[in-house]
């Protein structure tokens, strides 16, 4: 979640070797799980709307994985864990996250991607890699995506790439979901905002009862 607020520096080295060890003594997980990143948000993120966001982001990046031919439930656990201290600390959103997260034994490598989503606006951590890249672009897409799909009779469910790029264009709709943030992430990707798009929103409909978008006049009605 991105937030107009004060830049503030917060930075991982670049491509340090891994420690083996936590900061609190424990032994360093080799990758972030999806259980895990589910157990460390469980007292961190507790209202509803934002364990909403955390699932769309987390379904949207698993499209992104699989797009991309990489890890899908690893790419949904740092979708899913990318709000960690947002809840708590909302005007200070990913100054909590770095050494919290390093001391529960995540991986530097993930903590990085995570800090990388607020890249220019609360962090200085610049997305390098596809999973950064991803991460920093669906973070905004996706409420777009939610706001597009909640208006609609059948929901996310018969959710038009076309249909979306229309509302995208009026910056009016979903106005506090930042579109340049979005464009810039897409450039980074190197792929048009419409094929990002239509990746997060197929991701999205193969959980659209969970996300609570299969709308009004849905078949199961």
């Amino acid at each position: 979640m991105h937030l107009p607020a004060s830049y503030v520096s917060i930075g991982l080295k670049e491509k340090e070797p891994s420690v083996e060890k936590a900061a609190d003594g424990g032994k360093e997980e080799k990758m972030l799980t999806l259980e895990r990143a589910m157990e460390l948000n469980k007292d961190m993120v507790t209202q509803d709307h934002l364990i909403l966001h955390s699932n769309n982001v987390r379904y949207a990046m698993g499209a992104m994985a699989r797009y991309f031919g990489e890890d899908e439930e690893y790419w949904q656990a740092i979708g899913y864990l990318h709000d960690y201290d947002y809840e708590k600390y909302p005007e200070e959103h990913l100054q909590h996250t770095k050494e919290p997260l390093l001391a529960a034994g995540i991986p530097e490598e993930d903590v990085r991607a995570i800090l990388s989503h607020g890249y220019g606006i609360c962090t200085d951590v610049e997305p390098q890699t596809l999973m950064e890249k991803s991460l920093f672009t669906v973070d905004e897409l996706t409420g777009i995506i939610q706001a597009c799909a909640r208006m609609r009779p059948h929901g996310i469910t018969d959710l038009t790439t076309k249909s979306f790029m229309k509302k995208f264009k009026d910056k009016r709709f979903a106005a506090k979901c930042n579109r340049e943030v979005i464009r810039q992430g897409c450039q980074m990707l190197g792929m048009e905002v419409r094929d990002v798009a239509q990746v997060c929103i197929e991701g999205m409909k193969e959980h659209a009862g969970e996300l609570g978008l299969l709308g009004t006049e849905s078949s199961d009605d």
